[in-house]
C-alpha cells in the first residue's frame, strides 16, 4: 500500500501539468524495491480555495502525503521519501524558484489492524511476475 496523495492549490496549474507530476512520482515509486507495483496509487486533489501562510494571492502549494503499510524500515522509508521529494523538486523547479511556493512530503504508516483491502489487482500483477 504505497498510496501517494498530491494535494495542491489551483495556482500550481499555471506552472506545471499535474499529470506530468503524477507520472514522474509514479515512475520513481515503481523503481523502488520497497514498494510493490500492485499497491502503488497516485492521486491528486486540487484545493480550489485555499488561504496559504500570509494570505498573499500568489501563494501556492503542493503537499505530498504517502501512506504505506507497516513493516518497512525507517531507513527504507527515508530513502523513498528522499527520492520522491527530489523528483517532485525537479518537476516543480519553476514554482520552487518563486518566493510564494511551498512543497512538503509526509509519510504515514497505516496500522494493519485498522486497514481493510480487497484488491484483485495484486492477484493479476502477481501472475504476470511469475
Amino acid at each position: 500500500m504505497p498510496h501517494l496523495t498530491i494535494e495542491y492549490s489551483s495556482a500550481v496549474e499555471q506552472y506545471i501539468d499535474i499529470a506530468d507530476l503524477c507520472r514522474a512520482l509514479h515512475a520513481v515509486m515503481v523503481e523502488m524495491p520497497v514498494f510493490p507495483t500492485a499497491g502503488i496509487r497516485v492521486r491528486t486533489y486540487v484545493a480550489e480555495h485555499a488561504i496559504i501562510a500570509d494570505g498573499h494571492p500568489d501563494n501556492a502549494f503542493v503537499a505530498l502525503g504517502l501512506r504505506v503499510g507497516a513493516g518497512r524500515t525507517s531507513d527504507s522509508l527515508r530513502a523513498a521519501g528522499d527520492d520522491l521529494f527530489a523528483a517532485a523538486q525537479k518537476v516543480l523547479a519553476e514554482p520552487l524558484s518563486k518566493p510564494h511556493f511551498a512543497l512538503s512530503l509526509d509519510i504515514r504508516i497505516s496500522d494493519p489492524s485498522l486497514s481493510w483491502k480487497d484488491t484483485p489487482i495484486h492477484t493479476r500483477l502477481s501472475a504476470k511476475e511469475t
